[in-house]
């Protein structure tokens, strides 16, 4: 299982991927917002979207997981 994470802590401002879908390497997924800028949470891997761990509007960790994909 491949794990999705954020590399800032923030809010989560939006959600691009539901379970099931596919995506490719570098496909923006989320949107952090941190200080005040918009911060794109990319793919590191193609796959299948298992699970969406987090909603619009969370208080993300960084390091968080935020997806995870098969």
């Amino acid at each position: 299982m491949k794990k999705i994470v954020s590399n800032v802590a923030g809010r989560l401002a939006a959600c691009h991927v539901v379970s099931g879908a596919q995506v490719q390497l570098g496909d923006e997924l989320f949107i952090v917002e941190s200080m005040k800028m918009e911060i794109p949470v990319e793919s590191e891997f193609a796959g299948t979207v298992v699970d969406v761990l987090v909603s619009v509007g969370d208080e993300i960790e960084e390091g968080q997981e935020l997806a995870l994909l098969e």
